[in-house]
């Protein structure tokens, strides 16, 4: 997930130079949610990519938490 979502920050942003058809913020939504917030954390940094939109950093920060806090707690407290 974090490959894609680095590798489609990177090809917006090419695309958004060229005024070309975009990657809807749909997509990059459902990829932080699936476990890629890393990838698209870093391709806002290193692409300098909707980086002052702040439902994107909203979005990554809920999912980070969700993935490194919900997720293990389900696992340890949930599951037996």
């Amino acid at each position: 997930m974090n490959i894609a979502a680095y590798f489609l920050m990177y090809l917006d942003k090419q695309k958004a130079k060229n005024q070309q058809w975009r990657i809807s913020e749909r997509t990059f939504f459902s990829l932080s949610l699936l476990g890629g917030f890393m990838g698209v954390h870093l391709g806002m940094q290193h692409f300098r990519h909707k980086t002052q939109h702040m439902s994107f950093k909203i979005v990554v920060i809920m999912s980070a938490l969700i993935w490194l806090i919900g997720v293990p707690y389900y696992l340890v407290f949930m599951v037996n």
